[in-house]
């Protein structure tokens, strides 16, 4: 009788919680597959158990007080191997700090859809491959680095439409094309983009923005 009383007090509990208790198992496993993806010879990973509930309890994890995960602190972390599409699983997120790393391959696109995000700090990797377009949909994103990198292509022209940018820098990486001088890039400073092969500000109905690319 017990046993019956106790599941039958889980299932109450599974009815009150259904999405939390569904998105932070979603997250674990995000957070579980990034950590295949990595080699991590320092053992900051070590409290990553994906046998648990959700990753709420996982060092340089914090989450709010439903159990979703809105902060990812890996900086300087010694870290090498590659980011996957599994980040996009973390709708909540709003710190992303990846800073100071050894990781490489490209930036995926799925980081578009984090739309909770305010900082994605990528800068001083080996990262590669164009800025995603979709980060033109991160409407929440103040803060935005991706310097000292290997980055190629242009700025896409998608991210002048973030509203709430406060600072972007992808100096020191190998962009070309244009500075954008629409939205709010018309306050950045002009270190945010040195070390590239831009061609300066873009002139409108003059060039196109990826001239030079």
């Amino acid at each position: 009788m017990a046993l019956s009383i106790s599941h039958f007090v889980l299932f109450l509990l599974f009815l009150q919680f259904p999405f939390q208790t569904i998105s932070a198992n979603s997250e674990g496993n995000a957070l579980h597959a990034l950590r295949n993806r990595l080699s991590d010879p320092n053992n900051v990973l070590q409290s990553w158990d994906p046998t648990l509930v959700n990753p709420c309890t996982w060092f340089h994890v914090t989450c709010d007080s439903n159990n979703l995960v809105t902060r990812l602190d890996l900086g300087n972390a010694n870290l090498s191997g590659t980011l996957g599409s599994e980040l996009g699983h973390l709708h909540n997120l709003q710190y992303l700090e990846l800073y100071g790393n050894e990781l490489r391959g490209k930036i995926p696109k799925e980081l578009g859809k984090l739309k909770a995000l305010i900082s994605m700090d990528l800068y001083d990797n080996k990262l590669e491959g164009k800025i995603p377009k979709s980060f033109g949909k991160l409407k929440s994103l103040e803060f935005l680095r991706l310097n000292n990198n290997k980055l190629t292509g242009s700025i896409p022209r998608e991210l002048t439409r973030l509203k709430h940018l406060k600072i972007f820098d992808v100096s020191n990486n190998d962009l070309c094309g244009t500075i954008p001088v629409d939205g709010n890039f018309g306050s950045f400073p002009i270190k945010s983009f040195e070390n590239n092969r831009l061609g300066g500000p873009e002139l409108k109905g003059l060039v196109p923005y990826d001239f030079g690319c």
